[in-house]
């Protein structure tokens, strides 16, 4: 069956269960003058698993004030990663629009701080 898309490599769902994939709240915004391209450093609760830090290149689409109390979606089980002289936990998921630019995954009602996509 041609479903029209580029060829991708399938992948068995015990290799997608691996990836940590949870929902958290984000409950600081700072500016991260630092980076490369614009962005900010997040501090998101994600419940029983803690505050977890992130750094996001989301300034096109969202002011801090915005940010603050959004429920976002993101990978809790990389390794943390060096972003300048900030230490980034998590991955935050987003989609780019046409512009390249990111927009945020996020559940559409409000779920508990902490809870694994399934």
């Amino acid at each position: 069956m041609d479903s029209g898309h580029k060829d991708f490599d399938q992948i068995r769902f015990d290799d997608f269960l691996k990836v940590d994939i949870r929902v958290g709240t984000i409950v600081a915004v700072e500016d991260f003058p630092e980076a490369r391209k614009p962005a900010y450093r997040l501090k998101i609760d994600f419940g029983d698993l803690g505050h977890k830090r992130s750094s996001a290149q989301i300034t096109h689409h969202y002011s801090k004030e915005e940010l603050l109390g959004k429920q976002v979606i993101a990978v809790v089980n990389f390794p943390p990663k060096q972003v300048g002289k900030f230490m980034s936990e998590v991955l935050v998921l987003g989609l780019s629009d046409e512009e390249g630019k990111i927009v945020l995954l996020h559940p559409t009602a409000l779920v508990p701080n902490g809870n694994r996509l399934i």
